[in-house]
């Protein structure tokens, strides 16, 4: 747990250019002085200069400083230069400016690598040539430099070279998530969940709800199951933002702030290498701190999200917080809000004494849950109270069980009862060795523009078979999110979406000729359940039978379903 005595909140903008990225630089006649006392006025405490394919603007700041230090020991320095040599080292002590550079990799996507202070110019420059950045372009400062690496090769040796890798603007131009294409899904996931990837720069990190970028890559869409620190930053042309278009913003205009013991790279990296997801947040000047609550209600319960208003025994509401717990641990992780309910709607009831609660739910967990599993809690504020975050890692000893006898899973917004298949499915993933699986996720086919078969939903279920037993219907489903195979589950016996998906295959059964058809994928059905839309889907497989998708979110329409839905809408 966090010694939270010691952190302190601090102002980073990790995009800033400089006159040396010569080609597209919007402003001219600024100094790097300038940029530099720029950020002071923006109250920066940390900035990274990070140049279009060439460290020249961190080495001109770099040997200024030494040509004026040389003047100062043979005692030639004039008034002016001991005021702008002055300036520097009082700079260098406010402000931690970190070096670092804006890559160009294949197909042109941008890649921010950020590094020690104490890198050293032809440390960097090595770095460049290794990424295939031409010799004669080392000090060009443009985009566009030919053919380089591509994008995970680029992840790889930054990050061998002991960077902070940084998807810039992943939302936008040049973007990684390649937001718009509707082609490269295989691409989009290996760019952006790859395990040499720190974080994503994007430009909405200030908005809400579902649709943002940082709601896209929180860990609850199937196919980018790693949750992302995101972060927001200038990208900055310019010494002041440019009155005459929107998006060229100055020095600091878009700035994140980052909790940190400590002003080091090393604490900053940290940050991106752990799990709290608290500790950076959007910084807005004069207005309302961040309410990480209030987001996470508008995002709603998930398959990595939940939400308990009282955790007390009596009532059972501390039972239902440890089966979370469980749940998450055995899924994919995520984060119980004690203290709120998950409606924006309803005010936060609120944790009364919460350092006791926090000493009284650790040592349940700690005496219940079976194996053990470390989980972070901490407090956070909203509308004026206390409110608990428990965050739960995925376990990597799974089953995880309450009381050793009780397992959970996370389906959806549900927690429920694992059943036996789904127990030995957990037993498997436990025995999978990490790195081959991990090596095996990277090396998946991601060749840009080439046509995939079309491959169902993400989310919800399909009826795979029934068979009937003394009266008694069986049926085996396909959860579609993790491709778990589940058997001998009966409409009594079954969770809410399955139980769902038996009740419409029993009495509502799918008539081929009523299908809204679009090519062999069709749609049977959309409704809302606990305040979103859902879909039944229907697909012809190449050997003429028709699969039945039950139960469909929003998160798990991708590529041509996805195109399907927007065309009916």
């Amino acid at each position: 747990m966090l010694n939270l005595s010691r952190m302190a909140w601090r102002r980073m903008d990790l995009h800033i250019h400089t006159p040396a990225s010569s080609v597209d630089y919007g402003q001219p006649n600024v100094t790097y002085l300038q940029i530099l006392q720029r950020a002071e006025e923006r109250g920066l405490d940390i900035i990274a200069i990070a140049d279009h394919n060439t460290v020249a603007g961190i080495a001109a700041i770099r040997t200024r400083i030494q040509e004026l230090e040389l003047l100062e020991r043979l005692k030639r320095l004039h008034g002016n230069e001991k005021h702008e040599l002055d300036e520097y080292r009082r700079l260098g002590r406010r402000i931690l400016i970190l070096p670092g550079f804006e890559f160009t990799a294949t197909l042109g996507f941008h890649i921010l690598g950020i590094f020690p202070l104490e890198t050293s110019v032809r440390e960097l420059e090595h770095i460049l040539l290794n990424l295939r950045v031409p010799p004669d372009k080392l000090d060009l400062g443009s985009s566009e430099v030919g053919a380089t690496v591509d994008v995970l090769t680029a992840y790889r040796i930054i990050a061998e070279a002991g960077g902070l890798v940084v998807a810039a603007h992943a939302n936008s131009t040049h973007g990684v998530a390649m937001r718009g294409y509707n082609f490269g899904g295989q691409t989009k996931i290996a760019y952006t969940q790859d395990p040499n990837l720190h974080a994503l720069e994007v430009t909405d990190l200030e908005r809400t709800g579902r649709r943002t970028t940082a709601s896209f890559y929180d860990g609850s869409k199937p196919e980018y199951p790693r949750r992302m620190h995101c972060i927001q930053a200038s990208d900055a042309h310019h010494l002041d933002r440019d009155p005459k278009d929107e998006h060229a913003l100055g020095v600091g205009d878009r700035v994140t702030e980052i909790l940190l013991p400590e002003v080091s790279f090393e604490a900053i990296k940290e940050v991106f290498l752990g799990n709290d997801f608290t500790r950076t947040r959007p910084y807005r000047l004069a207005e309302p701190s961040f309410d990480y609550v209030r987001v996470a209600q508008e995002a709603g319960p998930s398959i990595v999200q939940s939400f308990h208003e009282r955790m007390a025994r009596k009532g059972g509401y501390l039972r239902a917080t440890l089966r979370d717990v469980v749940a998450f641990a055995n899924t994919n992780g995520g984060t119980i809000y004690v203290g709120v309910g998950s409606k924006t709607k309803n005010p936060p009831v609120g944790v009364a004494r919460p350092d006791e609660v926090i000493r009284m739910l650790t040592a349940e967990v700690d005496r219940t849950v079976v194996p053990p599993i470390e989980v972070d809690i901490d407090v956070l504020k909203t509308q004026g109270k206390n409110v608990l975050r428990v965050t739960v890692p995925k376990g990597e000893n799974p089953p995880y069980a309450v009381d050793g006898v009780e397992i959970y899973v996370r389906q959806e917004s549900e927690t429920s009862r694992a059943v036996r298949d789904e127990i030995v499915q957990l037993v498997q993933r436990a025995i999978v060795v990490p790195d081959v699986a991990q090596k095996a996720a990277a090396t998946a086919p991601a060749t840009v523009g080439e046509e995939q078969p079309i491959v169902h939903p993400r989310t919800g279920v399909e009826v795979v078979e029934m068979i009937e037993r003394k009266s008694t219907k069986y049926y085996t489903l396909k959860d579609l999110r993790n491709g778990n195979v589940v058997r001998n589950v009966t409409r009594l016996s079954a969770r809410r979406l399955w139980r769902y998906a038996i009740t419409e295959y029993e009495t509502r059964p799918v008539q081929v000729e009523q299908v809204k058809w679009h090519g062999n994928i069709g749609l049977w059905k959309s409704y809302r359940r606990a305040g979103r839309k859902r879909y039944d889907f229907v697909q012809r497989g190449s050997d003429g039978r028709v699969h039945v998708y039950y139960g469909v979110t929003d998160d798990g329409i991708h590529g041509e379903w996805r195109s399907f839905v927007e065309k009916g809408e």
